[in-house]
Formats: structure tokens, sequence, C-alpha cells
């Protein structure tokens, strides 16, 4: 299976530069795109409910401190991913890659696996928090999405 930086890694190959929020939240979307499209996880990493949105703290160690992240800046081997994971990224960056950090962030915000987390953490708005986002609520809120997209 990939790793979040395989995934990263990938999708910088494909669209770089950007910041390193928009690579985290692209990260997310992908994520839960596939788990609703292929019924499984697109890398084993959790999601935290941060608060700008859902971030990977793994992917975090390695652009802490940059605002701006290039190809190469990830350690992660975009060979890794399989036809079905490049094909769930290739989706979600044709959809999703016109859409600034700031929107992205907030479609995070308006309802579902963030809330959900922020809320079991008990924590306000821009209060920190690394309370995990559950895989049940993810597909729960991709799996709707789908449904009412298709």
């Amino acid at each position: 299976m990939a790793n979040v930086n395989d995934v990263a890694a990938y999708i910088l190959l494909k669209a770089a530069p950007m910041s390193a929020m928009k690579l985290q939240k692209l990260c997310y979307f992908a994520y839960g795109y596939h788990l609703a499209w292929e019924d499984r996880q697109l890398f084993p990493e959790r999601f935290e409910a941060w608060a700008n949105g859902p971030v990977v703290y793994e992917l975090y160690d390695h652009h802490r401190g940059k605002f701006q992240i290039h190809k190469n800046d990830i350690p992660g081997d975009p060979a890794r991913l399989d036809s079905n994971e490049r094909e769930s990224i290739d989706v979600v960056l044709e959809n999703f890659l016109p859409y600034g950090a700031h929107e992205l962030s907030a479609m995070t915000h308006a309802a579902g696996p963030w809330v959900h987390a922020r809320e079991r953490a008990g924590v306000a708005d821009l209060e920190r928090s690394n309370h995990e986002l559950w895989d049940s609520d993810i597909a729960d809120f991709f799996g709707a999405l789908v449904e009412q997209e298709g």
C-alpha cells in the first residue's frame, strides 16, 4: 500500500508548486473519494482535526515551516500508486485543483468528518486538536457525495 508521502509526491508531480495547506486538503479529498469509490484506504496514515481542516501529521512533518511546496520536497514515490489510486487522485485534481487552499479548507469545515472529530474533541473552531477523523465518517460523507453526484 502507498503512504501519504507517495500520494503527496504524485500530486506535486502533477501540479506543483502549491501551498502546504492546499497539498494537505487535496490529499484529504483524494483519500475520501478513493475510499468511497474503491472501498479501501488510499494510504494508512490518519487525518487529524486541526483548526484549519484535516491534516496528516506524517505529511506535515515533511513540510513544517514551508509555505510553498515544490516537486521533490516530499520524500514519496509516486510509482508505488496503483492505477486505481492514480485515477482517484487524477479525478480529484481535475475537480479541486482550481480552488485555493482557503476555499478547500472551508469545504472541509462545512460538514462531515472534520466537524464530527472536532465535536468529539470538544474544541472550538480555532482551538488546537489532533483528534482523529474516523474512516467510517469519511466513507459515509464521501459516499453520500458520490451518490448525489452520480
